[in-house]
Parts: C-alpha cells; sequence; structure tokens
C-alpha cells in the first residue's frame, strides 16, 4: 500500500551521538545482545521482540521500522487480502492513541505501511529528538496489541480498500502480473495477489480481523528497527521501557505448511480487457530468497533485462519487436517465481515477439554468459546495495525483506554471495530452472515427456547466518543541524565571471556519500516555439552515448563509480543530479560533463526512444487518471499549439513525437545547450576547492548559441467548467479540481495559503478531504490538495484530486464542495493550525536533512538570488500565522465556484450498476 507522506513535531534535537555501543555497557534488565554486523546489533527482550540499532550521527533523523512476521502467506480460506485490510485498520487508533494520522503529521513524520507475501511493516522517519523518539516508541509498542481494530473502521476502511484494489483492476500490467502468479501456483498463497479478493474484502468479519491481529501483531512475532541519530544504550533503555511490558504470548503461532508441487507443463494465461498496448509475460518457479542460490538468479536476471546490453533488450527493443522489457524476481521465505514481461505496441506482431520473448529466454539454458556480461551486472547489483546500505533510513526499511525472508543477516550474505557469482554459476542456474515445463505463460500444453524441476526447500537459516561478521563499518558522518542557518553558514557560493555560478556544502556524511545537481538554463519564448516535443526528445536522448561512449559503455562507467545519475531536460532547462561518493565524485563528474556537451546521438537509439514514448502515450489513452489530468491542464495553461508550454492532446503527442528526426535533435543541442546560464550544487563528502576547478573546467567556456531570456509563467484567468469524460471498462475514475490566482511567493498572503492548504488537503490522512472523503465516508483511497505560486511571476495555482469508483461520483463531489466551502465559511480552529504549524515546519526541517533535495533548493536559490535567509524568514512567517489570517486570505482566493473540475471514468456502466456489496450510508451499514 503506497500511503501519503507526512510531516513531524516540535522537541529538543538530541545532542549526544554514539560513543560506547549499548552492548558494550550495562544492558537494562532482560535485554540480551545477540550479534552484530557492520554497525547494525541485534538485541531480544523477554517477550520475545528482536530489536535491530543502527546508529547513524550523520543524519538529523530517525526512522523506527516494525517489520511484522505476517502477510498473505499467512491468510486462511475467504481470507485474502486480510494482512492487507490490517494493515489499514492499524492506523485507526488505539484507545491511548485515537488519531494516529494527526499524530504522524503533527510530529513531521514521512510514515508509510506496506504489506506483502511474507510481512508486513510500519514506519515513521522524523527529525531526531528524544520526544519524537519516545513518541514513535510509544506509539509502535501501542498499537502492536491496543488497536481498535473496530467495526465501524473496518465499514469506511473496507470501501477504501476496495478503492484501492479496482485502481489496480485499471492497469493491464497488474491484472496480468496477477494471473500469471496465480496460473504458477496452484495451491500456495504466492499465487493469491496480496491486495486479495474482492469478496473477501468487503465481506471479511470483524471477529475474523480481530482474531487475525491479536494472533500475529505480538512482539515474538516482530522485529523492531531503529536507524539514525540516535544514543544507542538510551534508545535501547526506551525500547525495553516502552515494549518489554508487552506479555510475552502464550498462543502458539501455526507454521505455514503448504508446499507447491513440481510444475509438470507449460502453462499459459490470456487476458481480454480494455487497453492500448500488448502485452507479454512468463514466470518460473525459483529457490527461496535465503537458498545459496538466490544471488546467481539475480544476476541473471540483470543481465537478460538490463538496458541497452541485456539479451531480452537487444533482441526485442532493438529489433523493434516491443517498445520495453522488464524482469525481477521474487525473494520470498518460501520457493518463489521471477518474472518476466515486455510492452508491445498494437500495431506490432504480438506473435513475432512472443517467439523472441520465449527463444531469448530459452536461450539463457544453452548459451554460457561472458564473464564481462556477469561481472556488468553484479556491478550493477552491488552499486545499487551499497548506496542502499549507506543510507541508515533506507537501511532500516530495505531490511525488512531479509527479515521476512529468513533473517536481517541474509542482506549481507547476499551482498558477499553476489560477489562469488561466476558465469558457470548463472549457467547452471538457468539450465536448472529455465525449462518450458517450468513456465507460466498461458494454456496448457500436453507433454509426452515432461521435464520437471524439483525446487528446493529453505535451507537452516540459523546456520547460514551463525557467527557471520559481515565487514567493516563504513565511514560515520557528522551531526549536521538542517536550520537554514546552520545551512546557509556552511554554504560557499561562487558567482563571478566566466565562472558556473556554484553552492557548495561540504560535510561529513556516512559512507563518503555526495550528491550534486547541474542545471543548464536556454533559448526564450521566441526562439523555443515548436520546439516543445524537440527539447523534450533532446534531453531524453543525453544518457544513450556519447561521441567517445556507447550507451552500455557509460552505464557500466556509472556503475563502476558507484553512481546514480539522471539526466533530464525539457521545455528551456536541462541537466543532471547526481549520487556518488567522495572518492568517485570528480570521476563521475567528467563522466557527466561529457555526456551534456557530447552526446552521440544515434539514430538507432533515437527509434528506440521514439518507441518507447510512443508506447508510453498508447498506454495512457484509456486511464481514467491520465485522460483527467491531461484535459485538466490543457484548460488551466491555455497556450497556442506553438507554446513551449502548450499541452497537446494524445493525438497531437504522437505526431509530433513521430515527426520529430534525429538532425533536429542535433541542431538544438548545437544552438541551445551550453553552460553561460547554468548552475551548480553540491552537498555531502567532497574537496571544495577541487570539485569547484573541476566544474568551471567542464562549464564555464561552454556556450549556448541562442540567447537566453526567462520564459514569464503569468496569471491566465480561464472560464470554469465542469467535465465529465467517459473512459469506459474501468473500474477506478478521476477527479481533478483547481484554479490559479495572481499571487506570489513574495505576497503577503502566500504563508497564509501555504497553511491553509496543508490543513485543507496535506498531512497524513488527518487533513479535512482525508477526513471526511476517505476515513469517514470511505469514497477515496487517495485524495489530496496542492497548492504553489511562482517565485517570480504573479500566478499560484490550488489543485486537488482523488481517485475513486465512478458510483460514487455524486457522493464525492458533494463531500468536496461541502470541505472547499466550509473552509471558507468557518475556517480552521487554533489547535489545528498549531498541530499544523508543527508538522509543516518539522518537515521542512526533514527535507532539508535529505542532500539531494537540499541541492535543489541550493540550485534554485542561485538562480533567485536568494540565500536561506529567505526560508528562515518564511518560516518565521508561518509561525505567526492567526486561524484569522488564514480565513481571510483563503476567502479571498479560494472560491468554488471558479475551479475547473474534470472527472474521467466509466460514468455511463455505474448509472447501471449499483457498487456491489457498499455499506450505506456513505461507509456505514447499522442503521442510524
Amino acid at each position: 500500500m503506497n500511503r501519503l507522506l507526512g510531516s513531524g513535531m516540535r522537541g529538543l534535537l538530541l545532542a549526544s551521538v554514539l560513543s560506547i555501543p549499548a552492548w558494550a555497557q550495562d544492558l537494562p534488565k532482560g535485554v540480551k545482545k545477540i550479534t552484530s554486523v557492520e554497525g547494525i546489533t541485534e538485541y531480544t527482550l523477554e517477550n520475545g521482540l528482536k530489536v535491530l540499532m543502527f546508529p547513524d550521527p550523520s543524519k538529523p533523523t530517525i526512522t523506527v521500522n516494525v517489520t511484522y512476521l505476517v502477510g498473505s502467506r499467512h491468510e486462511g480460506y475467504g481470507e485474502t487480502g486480510m494482512a492487507h485490510l490490517l494493515e489499514h485498520l492499524v492506523f485507526k487508533g488505539t484507545p491511548k492513541h485515537p488519531n494516529i494520522p494527526q499524530e504522524l503529521t503533527e510530529h513531521g513524520a514521512r510514515p508509510n505501511g506496506t504489506t506483502w507475501y511474507d510481512r508486513t511493516n510500519y514506519f515513521e522517519t522524523f527529525s531526531a529528538t528524544e520526544d519524537n523518539l519516545k513518541w514513535a516508541l510509544d506509539l509502535e509498542s501501542d498499537r502492536m496489541v491496543n488497536s481498535n481494530i473496530a467495526k465501524k473502521d473496518l465499514d469506511s476502511e473496507f470501501s477504501v480498500v476496495r478503492n484501492e484494489f479496482e485502481s489496480g483492476e485499471n492497469s493491464p500490467f497488474r491484472v496480468l502480473m496477477e494471473r500469471v502468479i496465480s496460473g504458477a501456483f496452484l495451491w500456495h498463497n504466492y499465487g493469491k495477489s496480496t491486495i486479495g479478493n474482492r469478496s473477501d474484502i468487503e465481506r471479511v468479519p470483524i471477529d475474523n480481523l480481530q482474531g487475525f491481529y491479536r494472533k500475529f501483531y505480538q512482539p515474538d512475532n516482530a522485529v523492531l528497527t531503529v536507524a539514525g541519530k540516535i544514543d544507542e544504550s538510551k534508545t535501547l533503555a526506551m525500547v525495553n521501557e516502552y515494549f518489554g511490558k508487552i506479555p510475552k504470548p502464550t498462543r502458539v503461532l501455526p507454521t505455514s505448511y503448504t508446499v507447491e508441487p513440481t510444475q509438470d507443463g507449460e502453462r499459459f494465461v490470456e487476458l481480454k480487457r480494455t487497453g492500448d498496448v500488448q502485452m507479454l509475460m512468463a514466470a518460473y518457479h525459483i529457490m527461496p530468497g535465503s537458498h545459496p542460490d538466490y544471488p546467481a538468479m539475480e544476476v541473471l536476471t540483470e543481465l537478460l533485462t538490463a538496458e541497452p546490453n541485456g539479451r531480452l533488450y537487444k533482441n526485442l527493443v532493438n529489433t523493434k519487436k516491443a517498445s520495453s522489457e522488464f524482469g525481477f524476481s521474487f525473494q520470498l521465505y518460501d520457493p518463489g517465481i521471477v518474472l518476466f514481461g515486455a510492452e508491445i505496441l498494437k500495431e506490432n506482431s504480438l506473435e513475432e515477439a512472443r517467439k523472441a520473448f520465449v527463444a531469448t529466454l530459452d536461450s539463457s539454458a544453452v548459451l554460457k554468459p561472458t564473464a564481462e556480461d556477469v561481472e556488468r551486472a553484479k556491478t550493477t547489483l552491488l552499486k545499487n546495495w551499497d548506496l542502499e546500505f549507506r543510507n541508515s533510513e533506507r537501511v532500516g526499511l530495505s531490511i525488512s525483506e531479509s527479515i521476512a525472508t529468513g533473517d536481517w543477516r541474509l542482506a549481507f550474505l547476499f551482498r558477499d554471495n553476489i560477489r562469488k557469482v561466476t558465469p558457470d554459476d548463472v549457467f547452471r542456474v538457468a539450465q536448472y530452472y529455465f525449462k518450458p515445463s517450468n513456465r507460466t505463460l498461458g494454456t496448457f500444453v500436453p507433454e509426452p515427456n515432461p521435464v520437471r524441476t524439483e525446487i528446493p526447500a529453505a535451507p537452516d537459516v540459523a546456520s547460514l547466518v551463525k557467527d557471520y561478521k559481515g565487514e567493516a563499518v563504513v565511514a560515520e558522518g557528522e551531526a549536521f543541524d538542517p536550520s537554514p542557518a546552520n545551512v546557509e553558514s556552511r554554504t560557499s557560493r561562487i558567482e563571478k565571471a566566466n565562472t558556473i555560478e556554484t553552492a557548495l556544502l561540504p560535510k561529513k556524511t556516512r559512507g563518503n556519500v555526495v550528491a550534486a545537481r547541474i542545471t543548464l538554463r536556454y533559448g526564450d519564448e521566441k526562439s523555443l516555439m515548436n520546439k516543445a516535443t524537440i527539447s523534450d526528445l533532446t534531453g531524453s536522448m543525453l544518457d544513450r552515448g556519447t561521441k567517445n561512449k556507447t550507451r552500455q559503455q557509460l552505464k557500466d562507467e556509472f556503475d563502476k563509480l558507484k553512481a546514480r545519475v539522471s539526466f533530464f531536460g525539457a521545455g528551456n532547462q536541462a541537466g543532471a543530479s547526481i549520487e556518488t561518493t567522495r572518492e568517485n565524485l570528480p570521476a563521475v563528474l567528467k563522466l557527466v560533463a561529457e555526456v551534456l556537451k557530447t552526446p552521440s546521438f544515434d539514430e538507432g537509439e533515437f527509434e528506440k526512444l521514439k518507441q518507447e514514448e510512443l508506447a508510453g502515450i498508447e498506454s495512457q489513452r484509456s486511464e481514467p487518471q491520465a485522460i483527467a489530468f491531461n484535459q485538466y491542464r490543457r484548460i488551466v495553461t491555455p497556450y497556442p499549439k506553438s507554446d513551449v508550454r502548450y499541452v497537446g492532446t494524445f493525438d497531437e503527442d504522437v505526431a509530433s513525437i513521430k515527426a520529430t528526426t534525429i538532425d533536429q535533435i542535433r541542431q538544438f543541442h548545437k544552438d541551445f545547450y551550453g553552460a553561460n546560464n547554468a548552475s551548480a550544487s553540491v552537498v555531502g563528502d567532497f574537496d571544495k576547492a577541487e570539485i569547484q576547478k573541476l566544474l568551471n573546467d567542464a562549464f564555464a567556456t561552454w556556450k549556448s548559441e541562442k540567447p537566453f531570456t526567462r520564459i514569464a509563467s503569468p496569471y491566465l484567468a480561464v472560464k470554469a467548467e465542469n467535465k465529465a469524460i467517459e473512459t469506459p471498462d474501468k473500474a477506478n475514475a478521476m477527479f481533478v479540481a483547481g484554479m490559479a490566482m495572481p499571487l506570489q511567493d513574495t505576497d503577503p498572503d502566500y504563508p497564509a495559503l501555504i497553511m491553509a492548504n496543508y490543513m485543507l488537503g496535506g498531512g497524513f490522512l488527518n487533513s479535512r478531504l482525508a477526513t471526511r472523503i476517505r476515513q469517514k465516508d470511505g469514497l477515496s483511497y487517495g485524495v489530496g490538495s496542492q497548492f504553489s505560486a511562482s517565485s517570480l511571476d504573479k500566478n499560484g495555482t490550488f489543485m486537488s484530486y482523488a481517485i475513486y469508483a465512478p458510483q460514487n461520483a455524486e457522493k464525492l463531489e458533494a463531500a468536496f464542495k461541502e470541505e472547499i466551502e466550509r473552509v471558507a465559511k468557518e475556517g480552521f480552529t487554533a489547535d489545528e493550525l498549531k498541530a499544523a504549524k508543527s508538522g509543516y515546519l518539522q518537515s521542512r526541517q526533514v527535507a532539508r536533512s535529505q542532500d539531494a533535495s537540499l541541492t535543489n533548493t541550493l540550485t534554485n536559490n542561485l538562480y533567485l538570488n536568494r540565500t536561506m535567509q529567505w526560508d528562515a524568514d518564511f518560516e518565521k512567517k508561518i509561525e505567526a500565522l492567526t486561524p484569522e489570517q488564514i480565513k481571510a486570505a483563503y476567502a479571498r482566493h479560494i472560491d468554488f465556484n471558479k475551479l475547473t473540475i474534470v472527472k474521467a471514468g466509466d460514468f455511463s456502466k455505474a448509472k447501471k450498476t449499483p457498487v456491489e456489496g457498499a455499506p450505506a450510508p456513505l461507509g456505514g451499514s447499522e442503521k442510524k
């Protein structure tokens, strides 16, 4: 489940960093130290709770994550989706914490909850204060055993989950994946989607949910991870205080014992639904995620699917038989699957693509991979692992998968074993698992002499991880204060003639990680006329090869340098965002400069890009969300077709892409790209003098031939309208509403409107819109609002959205109108505003603690000629706001009668068919 991210509460920052680890001191009574690997230490409490401590003083945040060893694998007959539905209800509160979404917002948390086959987890990342940490531990320990799991909450929430289910039913990709996986598993619960069966979601008895909760949500079935800026000894004492008082349960957890029979013939699935592109998928049964051969399967998957050198990519995309391909393996407790797929345009032959698809997969068991291909795949996997585990916020979440597989230390064994994988290992695994009789594509085909694959059972994980020590702990970072004043005092700005303007903020980070951003600005309103698509495609072509390196060579270089680099280009901007390490940053910047300055613009790669772009458009043609947002943008930004800001129809975009030539791309880069109007920012572990010189050497003399003049974005008044668009055979609908206003972020009303929107449609499930439309009425899984204003023009925008069942269109719009008008009439309470201020201001603090986010802020400030003092002043204005000021500003600018409303859905069918099993009224089944 994907939840909206929220924000944090006030408190004193923890002053201390890790000095003496907790396990080296006297432990709290009943707490035992189990082991320590690469900075992570495991403890157990007397009640069976496992605790992982991961101190990281370089992050001014803490992440608390609870992983419960229960997922859809543990559901019984008629209980599909129960683990996921329970995940929703655990956010509904306890007697002590009755409004969890509000608490998460007030504490500035970035929260979520997710359900998968083997586990469910809940986490929140927040500012590292002692008060926040105590609150989070109190919250998680309390809802572990005291969640309400009430009938009234089920009555409203089941329709929200059904709405989430329906949003998945809109996607041919998700439905086909569900069908293929269910075809692969006859008996094991891995064959059932985590979201569950519609009837089970709608009819599950509350007693069953409560029993499921009491059985699995207990300390002996959970692992608590605390990562970030913590004093380990002090935090462990807190954990024992809050969690240690929970009694050890007397019940005995059931053991899942179903073993999927060996597949004895190729299976086929055919799905026929409304859609715009064709798809292929293939699934093979594979070993459990803890099996020693699992890393070789990951390497095999990577070398088959990697762009641009993977076998599937070369045999399908390069030959234009498919527009894209993909593959991923499932790391599960029991034997799982690996899944591959491809997307094919309507006008292309599905049969030709299928033959090439199957032949490529079959060839894996015949053609041994080269040492170069295996090493390339290993480099990519190890790079991603390394960057993931250098970030304490990510570690606490990603390690949940290893916990669910059997033990958290499997994450490190996976890395170690990836390094050991050889071409022989990959070939052996391909030969053993990639047999037609072990594959699911569709229909059953009799086979007189079947060749079968026996899937190994999970090994003894305890023996695998016994005495495992891991590698040396990576370098720790400094304790960094992300306040505007400290960011400003630590930042050096260079804005001189014949240099690229830069903002440099060196600081020590965990694992010596550094983030950077380079932004080029070019052209003007006149010179960019009729060039919007050309600009977009030029940006997309940047990393597909340079004059000296092929696309594959570029990818290999970035992987070897442990660099995540994304290039962008559209409208009148282009550039790159970078994440790497201190020792690799100079080489990465030189490579980025090579990509930006000397792209090859290979015609073959350009044709592949066009196919990908066309497939992307075609896949959106019948999707309510894409249709609604496209139509809304076309209404509220009515620029002429020649303007670079024009929003085209799907047909216009297709025609424009098809008409664009590689010569136009080359000429556009020659005319417009250059660094004479560029900005660069670097945050993290780096040598300031070295990087400043390198940036100047690489970019200072690179000039664009066309002059740059900022393209203004003035306020455009449009007539309000309410428009409905039919999208046949789609279970979900989309609602978009918004308006523009002549307002700039320097205007007095701007802070008030920011807070008004935050309380109306922001926060974590506790805004006015979410409380009414999702929590109370159960009409939408995703509902919220956004507000922004230009820094340079009088142009502000308010926009709101919701996904919902078409049958509920009138109810949703009525509820939306009531909430919009209620704010204008009543405003917000002092308590609402106090909580919102705390959450919003701490969320800004948390955002500044993310180095990549901070590079964006510093780059924008260079362009706007602002310092972090602007942020400090803005936050003071937020603190000073009163409910009366917010109500007055809202009334001056937000008017329901001026909104442009666009709805897309199967409304004709909805009028004929009421919502099956829908509770009345608005989520309640009992009489009032």
